[in-house]
């Protein structure tokens, strides 16, 4: 939970810039949509295969 303390003499549109900073920095939609789709490891090693050998095919040899 991000947790803003607003000053006595702070305008709540200076502390609500202080929060979506705070809440853009450390990356809560980032992390978000990562966790929104659940895929196997077994799917990630085959997809990281494929794009190796894609990679190798299109700039490995010249």
């Amino acid at each position: 939970m991000i947790i803003i303390n607003v000053k006595d003499e702070e305008s709540i549109d200076r502390a609500l810039k202080r929060y979506k900073r705070k809440h853009r920095n450390i990356g809560v939609m980032k992390e978000l949509r990562r966790r929104k789709q659940f895929t196997k490891p077994s799917v990630e090693r085959r997809n990281e295969m494929i794009n190796a050998e894609y990679r190798l095919k299109k700039f490995g040899t010249n």
